[in-house]
């Protein structure tokens, strides 16, 4: 298939839509913004300032020299604009030690009767898992501290995107997004959240230039409700934000590392709804590579994808969020088993996670005992973390810990030596 001919749609989707009346506006769900019918912009800052302190317990054994306790501070403020035909919104993150102020999103929504387009630094998220579903593939994730799992959408990067919807009845949806240049997952080169996977490569790999237009991505997803059921449809094309490595030998016994990109096809479908007191979800996606013999070892192969997970409350009001996530690898026979010619060398077949959060109320809910645990099956790997959390009005205490441990090279394994405790105070505004 020709991936730039797949694009062009999305681009006549995003800014060719016919746009009708301006009778009414849809506001942006996401964004805490305030809306008036006058055409007057009303002004909306929100936001969190919260102080924390975070050590390592593999850092308590060398001393005070060993040990750090984090930046401590950190916030976020947001400003946002809006009015009945759109919206501007700007949200920021303060941490003053290691970067005073970064953007965590910034964009403008316009509203044209049915139909909405927005442009900008963006977070967007497709499917209906609770986290880390196989159709929530817009933005990358930034694993250089990995402390809070949980909060998948403060570990997105949001990305320079086009996003454009029309609403296609009461309950249903059409939605294109166009995003220019490509991101991969963040991940640290070095100290104690560099990759087992990063530091085993023989030399430093060479990263491609991936902000040109060759690397653009792009995708179509149509959402309805029928009945208590909500549906969802999605294809996307874009390239994985893991890369795939190859190992070049030049006639004079020399090595080179290239790191690869690769594209793929993402056709899916996801489903929600209440099913006997469970609030169910799910999702299935195929992903379609080039690597359709499944010998090219510098292409991931291509491969399935579901998860499926529910919330319910159980005895004693204790509520249970439940999630298991699977990846099945075909073509698996055809995958060498030397990684200096194949990048998925020693692999597993299947990928499965288990992620459940266990959490229960007291005190007219102003208390929360909360347990959050992932467990990788095939990788025999975990990262369990207990928190305790006071909340009075717009003022939070958490105690809490994460805890590592299983095969030294899992992707929880490898970090058993991060376990941490940590105590924070919050206040929203």
């Amino acid at each position: 298939m020709n991936r730039k001919f797949l694009l062009i749609p999305v681009l006549l989707a995003a800014f060719t839509i016919p746009l009708v009346s301006q009778d009414f506006g849809f506001g942006d769900e996401d964004a805490d913004t305030t809306t008036v019918s006058s055409g007057v912009p009303a002004v909306t800052i929100s936001g969190e300032v919260s102080a924390s302190l975070l050590g390592y317990v593999d850092d308590f054994s060398g001393g005070l020299a060993e040990t750090g306790l984090g930046d401590i501070f950190s916030g976020k403020l947001n400003f946002s604009a809006g009015n009945s035909f759109g919206d501007a919104v700007i949200k920021l993150k303060l941490s003053p030690i290691s970067s005073p102020v970064t953007i965590d999103e910034a964009y403008l929504c316009a509203y044209f009767g049915v139909f909405e387009i927005e442009g900008g630094l963006r977070k967007l998220t497709w499917g209906k898992a609770d986290s880390f579903g196989p159709l929530d593939v817009i933005n990358p994730l930034d694993y250089t501290e990995i402390t809070d799992v949980s909060d998948t959408l403060n570990m997105k990067i949001a990305r320079p995107l086009v996003h454009g919807t029309i609403r296609t009845g009461q309950f249903s949806k059409l939605e294109a997004v166009f995003v220019p240049v490509f991101k991969p997952h963040s991940m640290a080169s070095g100290g104690r959240w560099a990759s087992v996977k990063m530091t085993a490569l023989p030399i430093p790999p060479v990263y491609p230039d991936t902000s040109t237009l060759d690397y653009a991505q792009g995708g179509f997803r149509f959402t309805t409700t029928l009945g208590s059921s909500d549906l969802g449809v999605q294809y996307y094309f874009g390239r994985f934000p893991q890369p795939a490595f190859k190992v070049n030998i030049t006639p004079g016994g020399s090595a080179a590392v290239e790191a690869r990109y690769n594209p793929y096809h993402q056709i899916g479908v996801d489903y929600a709804g209440i099913i006997a007191g469970f609030n169910l979800r799910a999702e299935f996606a195929a992903h379609i590579t080039s690597d359709l013999n499944g010998d090219d070892g510098a292409v991931y192969n291509p491969y399935l994808a579901w998860s499926i997970g529910f919330d319910r409350d159980l005895v004693w009001n204790i509520n249970l969020n439940l999630q298991a996530t699977e990846s099945i690898r075909l073509l698996y026979g055809k995958i060498s088993h030397n990684p200096l010619l194949d990048t998925e060398a020693d692999t597993d077949m299947t990928a499965t996670q288990l992620t459940a959060i266990l959490s229960k109320k007291f005190l007219r809910d102003e208390l929360e005992l909360r347990l959050a645990t992932l467990w990788e099956i095939e990788a025999r790997d975990f990262f369990i973390m207990p928190g305790i959390i006071w909340t009075k009005d717009a003022v939070s205490v958490e105690f809490s810990g994460g805890i590592f441990g299983g095969d030294r090279e899992g992707t929880f394994g490898q970090y058993r030596k991060n376990t941490f405790l940590k105590a924070g105070l919050t206040y929203s505004f």
